[in-house]
């Protein structure tokens, strides 16, 4: 067995002021007198599964209602349980997992899980991994179609839920590129225009032709042209310098020259040794008076071309004004540009490659949701059969129950002559053709689910919705809960008056069945049935104090269950009589088990 409640505390919520409750392996049932405070056990596990928090249940006098519960790890939980306590930094304290949830007179609330502080929402995601409650409203809940349908893939495992998963991938990008066609489509105005301004923008960029680092180099020629003639002054001089004009200046070249001939004929090894440097300073300068002749043979001969450099910086400036910050930006909006209107300027086309793509992927939804009913069409009637063999147990050997699956179809063929026009209407459900007629495609397939109750051989079957009574409800969901637990166990179930509106043999063979369960489960059942009761491996009581005022909870040993259970049968009290009606049932119940 996976995880197990083996501790709940309450403080402050409703009559319960103070109450503590251990739980063990196996099958506990809660009782006590109407009143008495069942009904805040059950809300406070519900708390503890992130349920809504009610401050008018927080008891008067208290300032905060208290839940925790201790879990017991079994090593073998979901992953998804793992990783959220490791994003959450809760640590489990020796294989215990403690949950806290705090309810504020004033409404506010807190939760706690693993000794850190952690949102509602995370202490539901773990708790309701391992809580299961099934209250009255649950078995309501059992006659909406999405229930039954739940329950159904449930019971397909875990070939309904890949096929689940692939259809609900599938639509999802069908329902993408569906959208994207009807945007398209209701934006044909805007595009056109968004054309002729990119046809614009293009065409002004194509005339200009900005090159990369253009605007940069630009700004260093215009510099220089600026002050042409003190720029070309300025490198003559250098190079007259370095090089010599046969005029004005010797040159750093000739004199460099005369000093290597001073040297190779001085006939001494020290001066001699220094040639090598004189050399290499001989190759630097020749090399940099060739530079400086380059750099002035390249000047304009006069400041004419920088008019033409002038124009060209203004038309890049312009540019960067409209399209972005700098030339290069403006390269890169140019070919966004050239990429985005050619789409446009091909309208018929991309809508026509649209079209495909949406018939095409509206083709692999059809295809996933055929697979996915035959899954559980081939499950309903296996589904049927047990439910109906479990029945027969409760006390309904006549019944029998039916899952039909069958298609969620409409009428609106004349609405799609393409075959994509209700998938691009946001305003209609969305439709396509699955196995040769057209269905409601939704988020859980194209299939209507529905379980039918046959009272009787000879009756004719209708929705439990409409035939089952409070009773025949109770015993078909508990009936489903036995035939859908799965044999390895993995969860706390708790039940809430489960058995509402049973009694005589109906009564003992829910016992029976919940005591099945409780092989691979944890049970927890609250009930006012004696015949239930007596199939617990532990009872635990809630009464009233003697004043009245506050309730008490705790758990019975095998001499208090039997006057409990007298109690139950007709409140007969601690009597001789009540107490032998009750040891025979206790005892019949127990021998049951054991058999």
């Amino acid at each position: 067995m996976s995880a197990v409640l083996e501790e709940l505390s309450i403080t402050g919520l409703g009559v319960l002021e103070n109450a503590a409750a251990e739980f063990g392996p196996g099958f506990t049932v809660l009782t006590g007198e109407t009143g008495a405070g069942k009904t805040m056990v059950v809300t406070s596990l519900h708390l503890l599964s992130g349920g809504r928090a009610d401050a008018s249940r927080v008891r008067a006098g208290h300032g905060k209602a208290i839940v925790e519960g201790r879990f017991r790890l079994g090593g073998d939980e979901p992953s998804s349980i793992v990783e959220v306590l490791e994003s959450a930094g809760a640590q489990a304290d020796e294989d215990s997992l403690i949950a806290v949830r705090t309810v504020g007179a004033d409404g506010r609330s807190r939760a706690h899980l693993g000794g850190r502080s952690v949102p509602v929402g995370v202490l539901g995601q773990v708790t309701t991994s391992i809580l299961t409650i099934h209250g009255q409203n649950d078995q309501l809940r059992l006659l909406r179609p999405d229930e039954q349908r739940g329950a159904l893939d449930r019971f397909a495992g875990a070939d309904a839920a890949a096929a689940l998963e692939d259809y609900r991938a599938k639509r999802a990008r069908w329902i993408e590129l569906s959208d994207e066609l009807a945007q398209r489509r209701a934006s044909s105005y805007e595009l056109a225009q968004e054309a002729d301004r990119l046809r614009f923008a293009v065409q002004e960029l194509d005339a200009i032709d900005p090159q990369a680092g253009e605007d940069v180099a630009l700004v260093a020629t215009i510099k220089r042209l600026t002050d042409l003639e003190t720029v070309r002054e300025a490198g003559a001089q250098a190079h007259g310098l370095a090089a010599g004009d046969g005029a004005d200046y010797v040159g750093v070249i000739s004199e460099l020259g005369q000093i290597r001939t001073l040297l190779e004929s001085s006939g001494d090894d020290g001066l001699e040794a220094l040639l090598p440097r004189v050399a290499e300073a001989l190759a630097v300068v020749t090399d940099f008076a060739s530079d400086l002749s380059a750099i002035v043979a390249g000047l304009p001969a006069d400041a004419a071309e920088l008019d033409q450099l002038l124009v060209r910086q203004s038309e890049l400036k312009a540019l960067t004004r409209k399209y972005a910050p700098d030339i290069d930006g403006v390269r890169q909006w140019w070919e966004q540009a050239r990429t985005r209107l050619a789409q446009i300027d091909d309208p018929a086309g991309s809508i026509d490659d649209l079209v495909a793509s949406v018939a095409a992927a509206a083709e692999e939804v059809a295809t996933a949701a055929s697979a996915l009913r035959a899954l559980r069409v081939g499950a309903a009637d296996v589904l049927a059969a047990r439910v109906t063999d479990e029945l027969a147990g409760l006390a309904m050997g006549g019944a029998a129950l039916q899952v039909s699956v069958s298609p969620d179809s409409c009428d609106d063929d004349a609405a799609d002559p393409e075959g994509v026009a209700p998938a691009v209407s946001p305003a209609l459900r969305r439709t396509l053709m699955v196995d040769g007629r057209r269905c409601h495609v939704g988020g859980h397939g194209a299939d209507v689910v529905e379980f039918a109750l046959v009272p009787h051989p000879d009756a004719v079957a209708l929705p439990i919705a409409k035939s089952a009574s409070g009773g025949e409800l109770s015993r078909v969901m508990l009936a489903l809960e036995v035939v859908l637990a799965s044999p390895e166990g993995g969860s706390v179930m708790v039940f809430d008056e489960v058995d509402a509106g049973v009694g005589g043999r109906a009564a003992v063979e829910i016992g029976r069945r919940l005591a099945r369960l409780a092989r691979n489960h944890q049970v927890i059942v609250v009930t006012h049935l004696p015949q239930v009761a007596a199939f617990a491996d532990h009872h635990v009581v809630i009464g009233k104090d003697d004043g009245g005022r506050t309730s008490t909870v705790r758990t019975l040993q095998r001499d208090e269950r039997v006057g409990e259970l007298a109690r139950m049968l007709a409140g007969l009290g601690d009597t001789d009589t009540g107490r032998a009606h009750a040891e025979e049932l206790l005892a019949t119940a127990q021998a049951d088990r054991a058999g």
